[in-house]
């Protein structure tokens, strides 16, 4: 029987499931690679495997909904970097998938931080950059990792692709452009699927083109549309042309969110925070605080916070979030900033994000309270199986080899 079919139970430990109640003493049974009880009667079979979680709190593995693991490898300098095909600035074709690298170390790093579960984008070089995807922190290919296939397409508002494409002296050079080009992708997009129904009613052939099918699905609702935008007037815009084209709209980083926290409140708009722990490097950035979480949340708007690794290593996660609490964000809301929030922004809480019966069982044992920086995660499970502990011999963190090894 392979380790994901074996039966396990958490025992004993401070559960947490952030859906719910703490449960002090309480038990985690995983069966077939899922969450199959969680309490104090959870009704554990003989042959199952004990893990004493005594001391220690057990949480679901935390979540980074925006993330370039993988597709900017940390070290590799530009070979290992395939955020941005800046070549074209509608990219909606193009696919985060296609660049991930599982073997770059910031996997290692996400499990050493209890990650284990992200949603991997394109860069912010173009107006529209390309397909997300959603991945586990451990596996052996990439095939191993995926969890959720059609999560969103990302785009970009503001500075970034008005700089790219500025540079090379063609549109979008400006805002305007950089609206336009949107505006513009999502009428060929609703043109092209009228002209698919009417060919499809008639029974005649219709060319396939990747680029409008892809946002053709945004339109549809199939896919999210991960807007990066920093700026609060840039947000605006975003807000406007989801209006105009009637799409699910998550604002990505939001850094000056909390200036206008009453409109996205009222808008129902989900903001993905961060990342928190950046200087202030550019124009956009020059009202970032961490103060922001709570001012946000205070409102009503709820929020996610990521690291967008590698800007922030991904195993800092959980420390922006500790550091959010200090500056006025409620501790349980900076835990469901982790987990919870980010899983249902983008329809992912049917499989991650808590710990409830029949979602995957990606848990992780803490040495105590995640939103104190002296503790740790002691061991992750991802899909009911161990894939990283803490070896307190030695003060050095062991990920589960992912490579084949011969004999």
């Amino acid at each position: 029987m392979s380790d994901k079919a074996q039966v396990k139970a958490i025992v004993g430990g401070y559960v947490v499931p952030v859906d719910g109640d703490p449960i002090d003493g309480g038990t985690v049974l995983i069966e077939n690679g899922k969450i199959a009880a969680v309490g104090t009667d959870a009704d554990v079979p003989d042959d199952a495997e004990l893990i004493d979680a005594a001391g220690s709190w057990v949480l679901p593995g935390f979540i980074d909904a925006h993330a370039h693991l993988g597709v900017h490898e940390d070290g590799e300098g530009w070979s290992g970097n395939d955020t941005n095909e800046m070549t074209d600035p509608n990219g909606a074709r193009f696919r985060a998938i296609d660049g991930i690298d599982p073997y770059e170390p910031g996997f290692d790093d996400a499990l050493a931080g209890g990650v284990t579960s992200v949603v991997i984008k394109p860069g912010s070089g173009n107006p529209i950059g390309g397909q997300t995807i959603g991945v586990k922190t451990w596996g052996r290919t990439v095939l191993d990792m995926i969890f959720a296939e059609g999560v969103s397409v990302k785009s970009a508002l503001g500075e970034n692709p008005k700089r790219v494409y500025g540079e090379k002296k063609q549109t979008p050079s400006t805002r305007l452009g950089v609206a336009s080009t949107i505006r513009d992708a999502f009428t060929a997009a609703r043109n092209y699927a009228a002209q698919r129904e009417h060919a499809a009613g008639e029974g005649k052939p219709f060319d396939v083109d990747l680029t409008k099918e892809t946002l053709a699905k945004v339109l549809d609702g199939e896919l999210y549309w991960d807007q990066h935008v920093h700026r609060a007037d840039d947000m605006v815009t975003a807000i406007r042309l989801a209006d105009e084209f009637g799409y699910k709209l998550v604002i990505n980083h939001g850094t000056e969110g909390h200036l206008i926290a009453d409109l996205l409140a009222e808008r129902d708009v989900p903001v993905i925070l961060g990342p928190l722990f950046t200087t202030k490097s550019k124009v956009e950035l020059r009202n970032r605080t961490l103060r922001a979480p709570g001012i946000l949340a205070r409102a009503g708007v709820r929020i996610a916070i990521t690291t967008d690794h590698p800007v922030v290593p991904i195993n800092f996660l959980v420390y922006q979030a500790a550091l959010s609490v200090k500056d006025g964000l409620d501790p349980e809301t900076a835990l469901k900033a982790l987990t919870v929030n980010p899983a249902a922004m983008l329809d992912l809480d049917d499989q991650v994000g808590s710990l409830k019966p029949g979602l995957d069982a990606d848990v992780v044992i803490w040495s105590g309270d995640p939103l104190d920086v002296m503790n740790r995660a002691m061991r992750v499970f991802v899909r009911g199986r161990e894939v990283y502990h803490f070896d307190e011999a030695t003060g050095v963190g062991v990920t589960e080899e992912r490579r084949y090894r011969e004999g």
